[in-house]
């Protein structure tokens, strides 16, 4: 019975890191929402090829949720991106990220 108390107690200042900042919300229903399809397609992904391609699948599906969290179409997004990418400095490359990505004007 006492390991939740010590678990509790030792997680305790990121527990409470929401007192010290009034922007930052009590819950985070919102966070786990937005987490919930790729934990239940976790078995399904249990199997990706090895883990050079699993990495790659995760780096894919932060490209999808974070093209929907900026309100953007995920498959205009990422057919945009995967076109201009290859001519597109490296230098500017935050360009291309999901919060900073305009359309190509043609």
């Amino acid at each position: 019975m006492i390991d939740p108390y010590n678990y509790t107690l030792k997680r305790w200042p990121a527990l409470s890191r929401y007192l010290d900042d009034v922007n930052l919300p009590i819950c985070n229903n919102w966070v786990e929402n937005q987490m919930s399809p790729w934990a239940l397609g976790r078995k399904n992904w249990l199997f990706a090829g090895s883990l050079r391609s699993g990495q790659r699948a995760a780096n894919i599906m932060t490209l999808i949720q974070s093209a929907k969290l900026n309100g953007l179409d995920p498959y205009a997004y990422l057919s945009d991106v995967l076109q201009r990418l290859p001519t597109h400095k490296v230098t500017q490359i935050e360009e291309l990220l999901p919060h900073c990505w305009k359309p190509k004007s043609n």
